[in-house]
């Protein structure tokens, strides 16, 4: 099997634009604000490229403390990104959701790279950083959805217990629909990444096998221990006092 991967000109690059471009036409021409494609697409196309000068310097380096300041940013980067959708509670619970993240992904990244994948060092930054980016991405998808929900049902005058686990059904909606998916509408990113480098597909699918047990670990453990630890905080910002269990 070639083992070799095909390397992208940067003209060939551009065509991939093509797509965003005909969407961003379509988002004129219906009298909607392009700025806020325009402007992801720019912050992503440098976000990607500054991450890649990175990892290419961290890779050469394989340095511990580098690797774990890396860790740290993805923690608290992911923490305030996910609590983007409630602005208003953002600064209120960012120790908790810092805390689910760190906890969840900590733990399901200890165990992939550790038990699973025997990865010695324990700081190889081709192995952990790749593999805490989708978990910590993971964790971070998950509270933000479930704090989402969790203040709009208590809003509703719904009591604690079952706001959250409405909350907590939906947070794992797109990890949930993704496992059905797999394989029959969709082959993820890394198995593909895998497939298209020459990997055997047998070996392809263990590997996304692990990755996708991995998200929805991380994914419910974050969004559980978040929703129990904001329970006070939750509760006394949306004025309700229906907290008894059912």
């Amino acid at each position: 099997m070639n083992s070799s991967i095909q390397i992208i000109p940067l003209s060939h690059l551009a065509i991939a634009l093509i797509p965003v471009l005909i969407v961003m036409a379509i988002y004129s021409a219906w009298s909607l604000k392009t700025t806020r494609i325009g402007y992801a697409l720019a912050r992503m196309v440098a976000q990607l490229l500054l991450v890649g000068y990175l990892l290419a310097y961290l890779f050469e380096a394989a340095n511990s403390i580098a690797v774990v300041l890396v860790l740290m940013v993805m923690v608290f980067a992911s923490c305030w990104i996910a609590l983007g959708n409630i602005p208003a509670m953002r600064f209120a619970i960012f120790k908790q959701g810092l805390a689910a993240i760190a906890l969840a992904g900590g733990l399901v990244l200890w165990l992939v790279t550790g038990p699973v994948l025997n990865t010695e060092p324990w700081y190889e930054p081709r192995t952990i950083i790749p593999l805490a980016g989708m978990i910590f991405s993971a964790a971070m998808n998950s509270i933000s959805l479930a704090g989402e929900r969790l203040f709009a049902e208590l809003k509703q005058s719904e009591n604690y217990p079952r706001a959250r686990n409405a909350a907590f059904r939906a947070s794992l909606i797109p990890v949930v629909n993704s496992f059905f998916a797999v394989g029959i509408v969709s082959l993820p990113g890394m198995m593909t990444g895998q497939i298209l480098s020459g990997v055997s597909p047998l070996i392809a699918a263990r590997y996304q096998i692990v990755v996708m047990c991995m998200v929805l670990g991380a994914s419910g453990i974050a969004a559980a221990c978040f929703l129990q630890w904001i329970r006070p905080i939750a509760l006394n910002a949306t004025g309700s006092n229906k907290d008894n269990d059912r």
